[in-house]
């Protein structure tokens, strides 16, 4: 047996809530609340300096792409440099970038700090991950990294909201100072944590400067790609959709998504560990899939709320699941490389997906966006059983 298996086989009645654990779960929905408020918030303040639609896209597109460059940096940081120094190098650039936005003079130096904080967000996303997956016992990864995101999610819930009702009543300048702030607590938490040193292999590849992705965390990063080009579709396309279908009610599609996100990382995660990443894909996808069709119908107000509820508990199902997926085949030195691989691919499918999508939406209307985002959901799954079928038949072929 392996180490990977003597740790499962040793960890089988090792708690998930430790003090680390609960102490990385707090800091990541410190950080998840301080950016999701800037998320809605960042649009109005382009055009209070003055921007157009066009400069708003740029601005939020330029923060993924930023961050997609930068994690195999990351990645790679988190083995070499340690995991304490890549999350707190992370979080420091991330308080530093919003808290300029209090203070920015104009678009141009917008521009840049949302590059620097696309850095710091890759950072410290990638960190928090792999120090999730540190804390949490091999037994239990895929319920613990569900538990790891309900932090994120429970921002995700109030964040947005919360931002644009502060925007209301206060400055953009004491926004951003809040949202550094919410950051600065998450920093002061990650020095109260006891970070895991992990040794470095004996023998470094004389190619590592190639090494940009854990070849072992391909594969469910390739089905969170496919996956996850929806995402923009849904966050910039669909309360304009809504509004020209004259449908109410956006506001209460992204409470109920966040809802039923936050449901399903209380069950899928225990599912996963116990039966197998097949019982959790394909399910979760076919949610995925049924929301999206739902989508291009849109007929009302129910329609889309039962859109919401299905794509909450389909995503919230499968991103955990192929995160430890992704973290489970990697060799324990390369944890932090596969994480980054992880969340790069979903970088790149939110970055592709918003920039496609708004070509869509001017030829072929909103509906066309949802059409597309159900197409790659569809390959996906394809994809899935494809490599599903490799694998048996290579496990067949070696018994």
């Amino acid at each position: 047996m392996n180490n990977e298996g003597l740790a499962r086989a040793s960890s089988k009645k090792e708690p998930i809530w430790t003090k680390d654990f609960a102490l990385i779960c707090v800091a990541n929905f410190f950080i998840f609340l301080g950016f999701q408020m800037t998320l809605p918030t960042i649009p109005l303040f382009v055009q209070h300096l003055g921007g157009n639609d066009q400069l708003i896209g740029i601005i939020t597109g330029i923060f993924t792409f930023s961050a997609l460059v930068f994690r195999p940096y990351a990645g790679h940081s988190l083995e070499s440099k340690g995991r304490q120094f890549v999350y707190m190098l992370g979080l420091g650039i991330f308080v530093l970038s919003v808290g300029s936005y209090a203070i920015i003079p104009s678009i141009a130096f917008l521009v840049i700090m949302r590059m620097v904080q696309g850095i710091g967000w890759g950072f410290s996303t990638t960190a928090t991950g792999t120090i999730a997956t540190d804390l949490i016992p091999p037994k239990r990864r895929g319920e613990g990294m569900g538990y790891f995101g309900l932090s994120g999610n429970i921002a995700l819930a109030f964040g947005p909201a919360l931002g644009l009702t502060l925007v209301g009543h206060i400055s953009f300048t004491s926004l951003f100072l809040i949202c550094a702030a919410l950051g600065l607590t998450a920093l002061i938490l990650s020095t109260q944590i006891t970070y895991k040193k992990v040794e470095a292999p004996k023998h470094r590849s004389t190619t590592v400067k190639f090494d940009i992705f854990e070849k072992t965390a391909i594969q469910p990063a390739l089905l969170l790609f496919f996956i996850t080009t929806g995402f923009g579709g849904i966050a910039s396309f669909l309360p304009l959709y809504t509004a020209q279908e004259g449908i109410g009610g956006i506001e209460t599609y992204f409470l109920i998504y966040a809802l039923f996100l936050m449901i399903s990382r209380t069950f899928a995660g225990r599912v996963y560990d116990r039966k197998g990443h097949i019982f959790v894909f394909l399910p979760g996808t076919t949610m995925i899939l049924s929301a999206m069709i739902l989508l291009v119908w849109l007929p009302n107000s129910f329609v889309l709320f039962t859109a919401a509820a299905l794509y909450g508990l389909g995503f919230g199902s499968v991103q955990p699941a192929l995160q430890a997926w992704a973290v489970d085949q990697a060799p324990a030195h390369r944890k932090g490389m596969a994480n980054a691989t992880f969340f790069s691919f979903f970088d790149l499918g939110v970055g592709i997906g918003a920039m496609t999508f708004g070509l869509i939406a001017a030829w072929f209307g909103y509906s066309a966006i949802y059409m597309t985002s159900a197409s790659f959901v569809s390959l996906s799954m394809i994809l899935y059983l494809f490599l599903l079928i490799r694998t048996h038949k290579i496990k067949k072929s070696e018994t």
